[in-house]
């Protein structure tokens, strides 16, 4: 159809403009996504950059396109504040709490596959790991050693950043100078071994102490974390592949340093279009560990938080991240997210009602023109938000055409059906919702006009009716919860 002959535009984060998608196989598309290092369980975060590149996954399915989709488990050599000394954060969990560092990968790998699943991800092809690559890292290393690159320091090994930005450009993908760079560099352990402090490592000699560490060249050490997704991509895609994806706190100086060591081994750039998720704020303030801000994905399904003060169902929240653009903040609120619970259900009706419509000899709108805007969306950079707001469109005429004041040709009602549903269903990866989560709403329903019935008799002063209400609620195994921020509830 004409609608699907629509160019597909991505913002590159590289050039920082909207490009034409061109593969460099016809057909074809390879994306890698920086996968997550498996220490602790996957934050609200994560999971956004996830869902986000899971639905860009899914509508290059859907336009037909042979997709190859990577995405790494780093299981090694990431350490802590992503710093180039200190302590692994798998070795530091293990460490505190007296296991094996593959136990906790394999705790928090199990868990992250469990989380995405709720979200009904769909899993990439590849999901390769850091330690089983330890050789393809190795490789790549002497590659960069022999075009000139890096260089070797008490068993180390460090990328040439100087020697490198001769010939090339450090900074361009985060658009930062190396003048700038060097001069806000600070002091670190281990400085000494590097002929600038902008050199990062390659291949870090491991300390007695260090458990994961493995044989090569340069002695006892594991690989540097900027390393791992260069070996592992090259591996799998190519040494130019189309896209890569991730979150923009990866921009620098992870993807950077992905940059320099793909062009130092290869000798070109590794990647035609970047692209890069934007981050979660909570009720208006970004979400930090150090002030309590946070939320976890399991929290968010059971109601077990203070944040949001109830639970919402994973596809809810997959549909709730649709309505921000992948590259612009999104902000999780208790409004907000009601507000996308109460659209996903008008969706969910109106693709039930498209099983049942009677139609006429002629369509009142344009059918081909309305599916034409779910495309237009999505060719512009993956638009979800421009892309609900047309399936809503979409929804209210069918509500319109049950009340019998639109019409629909049959041919029409099964076009508008087929598209319709997979966008709903197949790109935006949504799902129906089990009847226990139905009684649930019908719950919320109820809820909703009890407390305002409670919070009007405490406006009356009628404090008998209020504590009545909030007695039998409690008989009824509902807890009734008042604070500055209004009032909250949750049922056993």
């Amino acid at each position: 159809m004409l609608y699907k002959d629509n160019e597909l535009k991505i913002t590159n984060s590289l050039t920082g403009k909207k490009e034409v998608f061109k593969p460099i196989l016809d057909g074809f598309v390879g994306l890698y996504v920086c996968g997550p290092t498996v220490y602790s369980h996957v934050h609200l975060g994560n999971c956004r950059t996830f869902i986000s590149f899971d639905t860009i996954y899914r509508y290059l399915l859907h336009l037909g396109y042979k997709v190859r989709y990577v995405r790494n488990i780093t299981d090694a050599g990431h350490l802590e504040n992503d710093a180039e000394e200190g302590e692994d954060k798998i070795a530091k969990k293990a460490r505190l709490e007296q296991l094996e560092p593959m136990e906790i990968v394999q705790r928090y790998t199990l868990d992250f596959h469990k989380i995405l699943g709720q979200f009904n991800n769909l899993p990439p092809n590849i999901e390769p790991t850091a330690t089983g690559h330890i050789i393809e890292q190795i490789e790549m290393i002497l590659d960069i050693i022999d075009n000139g690159f890096a260089y070797e320091a008490n068993g180390s090994v460090y990328f040439d950043v100087e020697k490198y930005n001769e010939s090339n450009n450090y900074g361009e993908l985060s658009k930062r100078k190396i003048e700038d760079l060097i001069s806000g560099t600070r002091s670190l352990d281990g400085q000494e071994e590097k002929k600038s402090p902008l050199d990062f490592a390659l291949w870090k000699d491991a300390k007695p102490e260090h458990i994961m560490k493995w044989p090569s060249p340069w002695g006892l050490g594991f690989p540097g974390w900027h390393l791992e997704c260069s070996a592992m991509s090259t591996k799998y895609l190519g040494e130019k592949f189309d896209i890569h994806g991730g979150g923009m706190d990866l921009k620098f100086p992870h993807h950077e340093c992905e940059i320099a060591q793909g062009t130092a081994a290869t000798g070109e750039k590794p990647v035609n279009y970047w692209m890069h998720a934007n981050m979660l704020t909570l009720n208006g303030k970004k979400m930090s560990k150090s002030t309590g801000n946070t939320l976890l994905p399991e929290e968010l399904f059971s109601g077990n938080n203070e944040a949001l003060g109830r639970a919402y169902h994973p596809i809810v929240v997959r549909f709730f991240m649709m309505q921000a653009h992948y590259a612009s903040v999104l902000d999780f609120s208790a409004e907000a997210l009601n507000a996308a619970e109460k659209g996903f259900n008008r969706l969910m009706e109106a693709s039930k009602l498209l099983k049942d419509l009677q139609t006429s000899e002629s369509s009142s709108i344009d059918i081909n023109g309305l599916i034409a805007k779910f495309y237009t969306a999505m060719n512009d950079d993956f638009n979800t938000p421009v892309l609900v707001s047309h399936l809503f469109e979409a929804a209210k005429f069918i509500q319109a055409v049950k009340a019998g004041k639109e019409t629909i040709t049959t041919n029409d009602l099964a076009v508008l059906s087929k598209e319709m549903n997979a966008f709903i269903f197949d790109v935006m990866g949504l799902t129906e919702l089990s009847e226990e989560k139905e009684e649930s709403d019908s719950l919320d329903i109820v809820m909703d006009l009890v407390l305002q019935m409670r919070q009007q008799a405490r406006e009356n002063k009628d404090w008998t009716t209020a504590d009545a209400i909030r007695d039998k609620l409690n008989e009824a195994k509902i807890t009734v919860k008042d604070d500055k921020d209004g009032v909250t509830w949750k049922a056993k």
